[in-house]
C-alpha cells in the first residue's frame, strides 16, 4: 500500500489502483485515509503517480471532491495520466518545481470479436469526454479544447500547468523528489528526462505486452516462489458446497454454469498452466478471459521457479482435471464442471 496519512496530511504515491506489485494505491484506501483524517477536516494531499487505472482515478477524485475539508494537492514529481485527474480534485492544486503533469486519452485493451471493440471504442469515448469535463471545470476552458489536447498527449513543466489553469501554483518542494517509478517511456511523447530515468532504473510496463495506460484492464499477480494445485481436499470441500446449490439453480444458469465451467478447465489443465498456477486460477475464476486469451497470457508469463516434486505437481494437477470432468474418478461427490463453476462463484462471492 502507497498510502500513508500523517496528521492531516496524506501522501500517495505509485500507481492508480491495484496492479498486482503492490505498489499502487486504490480508492478504498484513500477512502479510509479521508475517514482517519476527518470528513470536515482541512487536508494536503502529496501527489506522485505516472498514472494507473483510469477508473480508480475517476473514484479517487470523487472520493476527494466530496471531502468537506478544503484539499490541497501538492504535485511533487509527476501527475500523469489517472493521476492527473486526481489532481483537479484540488481546491488549491501547487506543482512543486521540476514536477510535470500530463494529460492524454484513455487506452483499453480489448479481446474479442468487431463488435467487442466498437464497444470498446465507445467506452472509451465516453471516458475520455468525462476526463475532459474534469479537466475543462478546472481550467475554466472549453471540455474540446481539453480533449484535443488529452489526443495529443500533453506534458507540462508546472509554470505550464499553472499557465494553463490546470494548477494554482508553484512551490519548491520541502526535499528533492524524484517522479516515482512508472515506465515513463511507453508514453508516446515522454519528457526525454523521466524516459532516460525509467531506463536507467528498469522501470518496466505494468503488463505485457501492452504498455501502461490510464484506464482499466485484467493484469495478472506476480508470479511466486511457489506454485501450488489446490489440494484434493479443498476441491472435494467446494464441490460439496455447490451440490448444495444445485437444486436451487434454474435451467438457464445451469448452462450457464456449465460453459463457464468448461472455461475453466481448459485454463486449469493446459499445459501452460504449468509454473503459473497463480496467474492461471486468477485467469480462471477471477476474470471472465476467454480459453485462447487466457492461454496466450500464460504462454507469455514467466514461469515461477517451483521448489516443489514435478511428480507430485503432475498428480495434483491430474487430480483436478479429473475433478473437472464428468465420468472422471468414482466418488459420492459430484465432479462435473457444472459444479466446478458453482464452486468457483461461490467462492468469489
Amino acid at each position: 500500500m502507497s498510502v500513508i496519512v500523517s496528521g492531516n496530511e496524506i501522501v500517495l504515491t505509485g500507481t492508480v489502483g491495484d496492479n498486482w506489485w503492490g505498489d499502487g494505491f486504490t480508492p478504498p484506501e484513500v477512502i479510509m485515509a479521508l475517514a482517519e483524517v476527518g470528513r470536515t477536516t482541512d487536508i494536503r494531499v502529496r501527489l506522485n503517480s505516472g498514472g494507473g487505472i483510469a477508473t480508480d482515478g475517476s473514484a479517487i477524485y470523487n472520493a476527494l471532491e466530496a471531502h468537506k475539508g478544503k484539499v490541497e494537492i501538492i504535485v511533487e514529481g509527476v501527475a500523469a495520466s489517472a493521476a492527473s485527474v486526481i489532481a483537479m480534485a484540488a481546491d488549491h492544486l501547487v506543482m512543486s518545481t521540476g514536477a510535470v503533469l500530463m494529460i492524454h486519452d484513455p487506452a483499453l485493451v480489448t479481446w474479442g470479436n468487431a463488435a467487442a471493440h466498437a464497444k470498446s471504442i465507445e467506452q472509451l469515448d465516453r471516458l475520455g469526454d468525462s476526463f475532459s469535463d474534469i479537466y475543462a471545470e478546472k481550467t475554466g476552458k472549453p471540455s474540446a479544447e481539453m480533449r484535443g489536447l488529452m489526443r495529443a498527449e500533453t506534458w507540462m513543466t508546472a509554470q505550464e500547468a499553472v499557465d494553463a489553469g490546470f494548477a494554482d501554483a508553484t512551490g519548491a518542494a520541502a526535499t528533492e523528489i524524484e517522479p516515482t517509478a512508472f515506465a515513463y517511456g511507453d508514453y508516446a511523447h515522454a519528457p526525454r528526462a523521466l524516459a532516460s530515468l525509467a531506463e536507467a532504473r528498469g522501470w518496466k510496463p505494468l503488463r505485457h505486452p501492452v504498455a501502461p495506460t490510464a484506464t482499466a484492464t485484467t493484469q495478472p499477480p506476480v508470479p511466486t516462489e511457489e506454485q501450488t494445485m489446490p489440494t484434493f481436499e479443498e476441491l472435494t470441500a467446494e464441490l460439496a458446497e455447490a451440490n448444495a446449490k444445485l437444486a436451487t439453480m434454474d435451467a438457464a444458469e445451469k448452462r450457464g454454469a456449465a460453459t463457464a465451467a468448461a472455461r475453466i478447465q481448459a485454463i486449469m489443465t493446459s499445459d501452460k498452466a504449468i509454473g503459473r498456477g497463480d496467474l492461471a486460477r486468477h485467469l480462471a475464476y477471477e476474470t471472465e478471459t476467454a480459453v485462447e486469451p487466457a492461454l496466450a497470457i500464460l504462454d507469455a508469463a514467466p514461469k515461477a521457479t517451483s521448489t516443489s516434486d514435478p511428480a507430485a505437481y503432475a498428480a495434483r494437477r491430474a487430480a483436478a482435471a479429473d475433478l473437472a470432468k464428468p465420468g472422471g474418478q468414482t466418488t459420492k461427490i459430484d465432479k462435473s464442471p457444472l459444479a466446478a463453476a458453482v464452486a468457483a462463484t461461490n467462492k468469489r462471492r
